[in-house]
């Protein structure tokens, strides 16, 4: 079982001190990975609703700070040796695959292999408006997206011919150091399931009951079988565990990494909290 921190990239974190404070708090912990959060724009008033609260809203202000991830992974690549670094999530269909594979190969160069990319198709429609990027057929493009991002990181001369990507022997260099950037596909519906078995190299479900889990994973399971690829060789991330019972129900339903959230406050906070779990849980599982 590996564990990692949700939520990096929010509240004392965004400033250049606390990046790294918790970066490295979390590394000399045992926490295997830190996982960052993406808007790039949060409309105001807006009505489409968050779904992954009752109350439909994201938590905070529509002023909280969000950095960009890659660039506060980059910043994180550099003050830590181990830990990787990942995004949970990375909104897929807002971003231009040829650029995007560029910058993830990049980090994953500099920091030498830790990166992995979790994707999603986005909740805030009127996020896609003010970017000018259009909201239907978003899970197209993203599987689409996914494919032409695995032959820019993988050919020599990468050639993609598809409905939303089309580029002939476009070398795109440097390579990354993995042999191909691990995605991990995010979302709480069975379409991000599905995805999963069939594209992707994990599954990060964004629901916390394990009635939900267990149906999503079900669902990803027998996409796999059905795309011939091997069900189990496909990793799960999930929370919702806070105690060692927790940790093991989660394990017995087939997760393979458990993240826990950066609940705010400063470094002594974050030492005192992340070593806590990392002490009562990861000592007892890892």
């Amino acid at each position: 079982m590996k564990f990692g921190i949700l939520f990096a990239n929010v509240g004392h974190a965004v400033v250049p001190e606390g990046a790294t404070a918790l970066a490295t708090i979390a590394e000399d912990a045992g926490y295997e990975s830190v996982w960052t959060v993406e808007h790039v724009v949060v409309p105001a008033d807006y009505r489409s609703a968050y779904p992954y609260s009752p109350s439909g809203k994201m938590p905070g202000p529509e002023e909280s700070p969000i950095p960009d991830p890659l660039i506060w992974l980059t910043w994180v690549a550099a003050v830590t040796r181990s830990i990787r670094l990942a995004t949970g999530i990375l909104i897929l269909p807002q971003r231009t695959p040829a650029v995007l594979a560029k910058e993830v190969a990049t980090l994953d160069v500099l920091s030498g292999g830790r990166v992995t990319l979790g994707i999603g198709v986005g909740w805030l429609r009127e996020e896609f408006a003010a970017l000018g990027v259009s909201w239907e057929h978003r899970g197209d493009r993203t599987d689409e997206y996914i494919e032409a991002l695995r032959a820019l990181w993988r050919d020599a001369e990468p050639t993609f011919h598809g409905r939303f990507v089309d580029f002939e022997r476009a070398k795109s260099y440097p390579k990354p150091v993995q042999a191909s950037v691990p995605i991990a596909i995010g979302g709480h519906t069975e379409a991000a399931a599905r995805r999963a078995g069939r594209l992707g190299d994990e599954l990060f479900p964004g629901v916390a009951s394990l009635e939900q889990l267990t149906r999503l994973v079900d669902v990803m399971r027998a996409a796999a079988k059905d795309a011939g690829r091997d069900p189990h060789a496909i990793g799960v991330t999930a929370g919702g565990a806070m105690d060692l019972e927790g940790v093991k129900r989660l394990a017995d339903l087939g997760v393979t990494r458990v993240v826990v959230p950066n609940l705010g406050g400063d470094p002594e906070t974050w030492k005192s909290t992340l070593g806590a779990f990392a002490e009562n849980v990861i000592a007892k599982v890892a």
